[in-house]
């Protein structure tokens, strides 16, 4: 059989009656999968398997204990034989083909009238494949094909509304994603996968920006980017935006850098949403405080330097945070307060010579390192222009990057691996 002469259908089996003959493994994963399709599956084979005695016990299915007889195809729309007898299965199919009954011959897939494909399910979507009878080679091709869908490499967004949902009182829904530093790797494989089934995204400034590159035409992106003490998309209007986008019917996700709950008004979104009815779902997000450090190679904690880690925005006040070097203190959307943060945490008990990093744009070509202490990284932030969007992380950590001048390190603390960025600068005091 070419696979030219194939023609891809699927059959509705609900209800209706099918045919197993054989009773080992493919026999009970066969039944299975007809099972999930609805048919009323009736299996003969002397011997049952323990997988097919679990579905015939409880009444899921019907087993006949006994040899096939030719009259078990008698007003069956489908069968499948296994029974591991190339004699039997090719009777079996014999007598399909007299009474034109699709038939599927496990023994011999060049002769069978029908082929099995190799099947996933991923959301409402069933992925069958058929590989010139090498069931190896589909299965393959399945995962590989079921992998992309999951993971928002292939397009998985709906284009019509399902007939049997009522259009006028149809709901959308929301999605919470956070998308990481920036890098489009660093998006998680669920958020990826609900920004491919997007009708509507409303987009900040920050965070993998070049998915929205690979969006289908048809999806609308709404800017609402804000900058520090810029906000031309105020958040009550942005709340407003995502519930009327899902009332209308629409997958609506908020792609938003970092985490949606850490310092992105998240929490503020998701209860505007659910306080309106729609639906809203969060997908946590790798956050700026930890990953961009971690890309100029400061861990937040170190066995013997730092064992937690106070996460505040530059907006904040310090006085609450401890002021010691082995805690570790991370400064978000902090650059323009920075010299006055710098004086509050050393007024709080800070040592001058702490050591301080800035990451500017972490895990981007342009990422830059900026190294010094408490008492140097304010002149060394405005010589050198440091912008938002950065991380400041201030703590003895500073002393493992593998960009720290050699006098910040110890035996103890180096490190021999770096995590080099693309394009890194280094000041010291």
């Amino acid at each position: 059989m070419a696979i030219q002469d194939i023609y891809p259908t699927a059959l509705r089996l609900l209800g209706r009656p099918v045919l197993v003959v054989g009773g080992g493994p493919v026999a009970a994963r066969r039944a299975k999968g007809l099972l999930d399709a609805g048919a009323r599956v009736t299996v003969v084979a002397p011997v049952a398997s323990a997988a097919l005695r679990e579905l015939a016990d409880p009444g899921l299915l019907t087993w006949e204990p006994r040899a096939y007889a030719p009259s078990d195809v008698d007003g069956v729309w489908f069968v499948q034989t296994a029974t591991g007898d190339a004699a039997v299965d090719a009777q079996v199919s014999a007598d399909a083909e007299t009474q034109r009954i699709w038939c599927v011959n496990a023994s011999d897939h060049e002769a069978s009238a029908a082929w099995t494909p190799a099947v996933a399910v991923v959301d409402d979507v069933k992925i069958a494949v058929n590989a010139g009878g090498d069931p190896r080679r589909a299965m393959a091709l399945r995962d590989a094909v079921a992998t992309a869908l999951e993971t928002g490499d292939l397009p998985l967004r709906r284009r019509r509304i399902p007939k049997d949902v009522d259009k006028l009182n149809h709901q959308g829904s929301v999605a919470l994603v956070g998308g990481g530093p920036g890098d489009t790797g660093l998006i998680t494989v669920r958020g990826r996968r609900l920004l491919g089934q997007a009708d509507v995204v409303v987009a900040d400034r920050l965070g993998p920006r070049e998915l929205l590159n690979e969006l289908a035409p048809d999806v609308r992106v709404i800017e609402v980017g804000k900058t520090p003490g810029h906000h031309p998309v105020p958040q009550a209007e942005i709340n407003r935006i995502l519930v009327e986008e899902a009332l209308q019917g629409h997958r609506v996700v908020r792609l938003k850098g970092g985490d949606p709950y850490v310092l992105g008004r998240g929490g503020e979104e998701a209860e505007f949403c659910r306080q309106h009815g729609v639906e809203v779902e969060v997908v946590s997000g790798v956050t700026s405080a930890i990953s961009v450090p971690a890309a100029a190679g400061i861990p937040v904690t170190h066995r013997g330097l730092a064992k937690g880690f106070s996460v505040v925005t530059g907006h904040e006040e310090l006085s609450e945070v401890p002021a010691r070097a082995d805690h570790t203190v991370i400064l978000l959307m902090g650059v323009g307060q920075l010299r006055e943060s710098a004086s509050a945490l050393g007024k709080a008990g800070l040592p001058a010579e702490t050591p301080v990093g800035i990451v500017e744009n972490g895990y981007l070509p342009n990422q830059r390192v900026t190294i010094g202490t408490l008492a140097t990284i304010a002149d060394q932030a405005e010589a050198t222009g440091v912008a938002n969007p950065a991380v400041i992380v201030i703590g003895d950590v500073v002393r493992v990057s593998p960009f720290a001048p050699s006098h910040f390190k110890t035996a103890d603390y180096s490190t021999t691996t770096p995590n080099k960025p693309s394009t890194t600068r280094v000041l010291t005091p």
